[in-house]
This record gives structure tokens, C-alpha cells and sequence, in this order.
């Protein structure tokens, strides 16, 4: 599980105050809460010194995560300041950031099933370093295009970017997660041009994108649909696009956004791993982003069990 762990300071959209650690913290603690004591879960981090200490005693309550992949040998981690104007939107600043996860870093853990990548900004997670996980590793992997759709200013201030160099990253990705707002920069149409003010992707437009990524190696495309669910795209048996929309699941009271991607990027990983299936993926990625808004804490995430019986009672038994 690739990605930063940086100290968040965020003002929710209700006007309330949190600071603590976030990013890569919420995938591998949904994940621990999906997998069993005999498995092991390894963030691959880079992080300030001063806070290498808190977050490892966070994970330490947590028994099938290894913590020996977050390091702080150049005192490099991201500080993010998030501020909710509305309940999925908001305005974000970077005040410190860390040093690129790079080749090196995965050679430990190249024996892993699958690799979650959560990168927020184009530097975290590279290509190469993307490449070299395929070349010496059978493993999944996934990608959230938050990273490389997202760039810093001097100043600290975050903001889209296009991803001008998409296609030299696709045939590294297994499965690519990605919102709205980066399925634009993602894809510019075959004209590749650029526009002031880029609108959302219709879903003729989502599909387009789809099929030149699936047919550049991708094997799925999943797109986050804000309230709406997901839609999933993947090529069926007779080496045509297939797509499905996959409902979201209700959360009666939303407490806290942050990190509802980072824990759907856990839920898809673990969905695909168990399932080989990527509409189930997508249930359960559905299903730990809910799960993550439903409270400002850790302890939000539920077991196996009760996940797959959420679950159940949203869709249905897949047919």
C-alpha cells in the first residue's frame, strides 16, 4: 500500500475541526478491517521524523499491520490543510510534502498480492516506480488517479493538472479509480485539447476514456460518482466495453468526508483480491467510503462480516 500519511488539518463543511494523520492511514486501517490476523497489510510511507513515532503507535493497535515500510530518513511528509465548502468540495493547501516512494522502497514487499496506490499529488507515486512493481511482481494493481491528476503551486496551494502523460502509465495499471473531476484531466478527447474552464465527463465521454485505457492494459476503470455511487468499466467476453453503475450506500448522517476515496481504494483492492470481480470490487469500495464518513475516528470501519452483510442488504446476492 503505497501512498503518504500526512497530519491533516480539516474544517468540515459543518464548520467543526479535526487534526490528525490521513491518506494512506485510512486505506490500511479498512483494510485491516478487512483482512484476517493471518494476513499483512505494509504502508509504504515516507514521513516526517516528528511524527514516525505517533503514527506507528496508531497502527500498532492494529495486529496484520506492518509498520516497517514508514520511514523517515530525509524528514519529508506531507501537511495538508482541507477546508469543506460543501460536503464534496473543498479548497486544499500543502505546507510540507514528502520525498517520492521510488523502486527501492517496494523491493520488500514485491512478494505482495496486491498494491493500493493513494498517491494525492503527481510526485508520491511514479510511473517508475509503478513499472518496476509489474516487471517484478504478479501482483494487482491499484491505482487512484488523485495523484497524478493533482499538482502543487510554490505557494502550497493543490490544484488539477492535466495528465499529459497518461498513456506511458496505463500498462502498469490494473485497476483506475478516479472522481469526476480527475476523469477530466484524465481525458481531453482524441483531440487533446485544452479548454479554460474543463466541464465533467458525460457518460459517452467516461466510456471513451475507458476504452483507450482498457485497451492500453488497464483491466478496469472505475469512476466515483460523488452521491451517485460509481460507474465500472471493464471489457466483457466478447472483447467489448461492459460497464455497470453501482448504487451508493446510504450514510445517514455524513461526519466527516476525508478519506472516503483512500478507504473506497482499500474496499476495491480487497473486493477484486477476494471476488476477481469488479462490480463486487466496487461494492465494497462503496461500502468502506460510506463507512469512513460516518464518523471523524478510526474505529468506523466494520469487520468482514458485518461489511459483507452492508453489503447484502445494498445490492443483493450477485448474480
Amino acid at each position: 500500500m503505497l501512498g503518504p500519511i500526512p497530519r491533516d488539518q480539516i474544517v468540515t463543511h459543518a464548520g467543526e475541526r479535526f487534526e490528525k494523520y490521513g491518506c494512506a492511514l485510512y486505506t490500511a486501517v479498512a483494510l485491516s478491517a478487512l483482512l484476517g490476523p493471518g494476513d499483512t497489510i505494509v504502508p509504504v510511507s515516507h514521513v516526517r521524523r516528528r511524527d514516525e513515532g505517533p503514527i506507528k503507535e496508531i497502527l500498532g493497535a492494529y495486529r496484520n499491520i506492518d509498520p516497517s515500510g514508514i520511514t523517515s530518513a530525509h524528514d519529508q511528509g506531507d501537511v495538508v490543510e482541507l477546508r469543506y465548502i460543501e460536503q464534496n468540495i473543498r479548497v486544499e493547501r500543502q505546507t510540507s510534502f514528502m520525498n517520492p516512494i521510488l523502486p527501492g522502497d517496494v523491493e520488500p514487499v514485491l512478494d505482495a498480492d496486491a498494491f493500493v496506490c493513494v498517491p494525492i499529488t503527481d510526485y508520491e507515486v511514479g510511473q517508475p516506480t509503478l513499472r518496476h512493481i509489474k516487471e517484478h511482481s504478479d501482483a494487482v494493481v491499484v491505482l487512484d488517479a488523485h495523484g497524478p491528476t493533482s499538482t502543487l503551486t510554490r505557494s502550497g496551494e493543490r490544484h488539477p493538472r492535466v495528465w499529459a502523460d497518461r498513456d506511458v502509465w496505463l500498462p502498469y495499471i490494473d485497476i483506475l479509480k478516479m472522481n469526476l473531476e480527475e476523469a477530466s484531466s484524465t481525458w481531453l478527447g482524441e483531440s487533446a485539447e485544452m479548454t479554460a474552464d474543463p466541464p465533467r465527463l458525460e457518460q459517452d465521454e467516461l466510456r471513451d476514456l475507458a476504452r483507450h485505457c482498457l485497451d492500453r492494459g488497464v483491466g478496469a476503470v472505475c469512476v466515483t460518482l460523488d452521491e451517485r455511487g460509481c460507474v465500472v468499466f471493464f471489457a466483457d467476453d466478447g472483447g467489448g466495453i461492459a460497464s455497470e453503475v453501482v448504487d451508493r450506500i446510504e450514510v445517514g448522517h455524513v461526519v466527516d468526508a476525508t478519506g472516503a476515496g483512500d478507504s473506497f481504494a482499500a474496499g476495491l483492492g480487497f473486493g477484486y483480491l477476494e471476488f476477481h470481480d469488479y462490480v463486487v470490487a466496487c461494492q465494497y469500495g462503496n461500502a468502506m467510503g460510506a463507512q469512513r464518513c460516518t464518523g471523524a475516528q478510526l474505529d468506523v470501519y466494520l469487520s468482514r462480516e458485518e461489511t459483507h452483510r452492508q453489503i447484502l442488504a445494498a445490492y443483493g446476492p450477485r448474480p
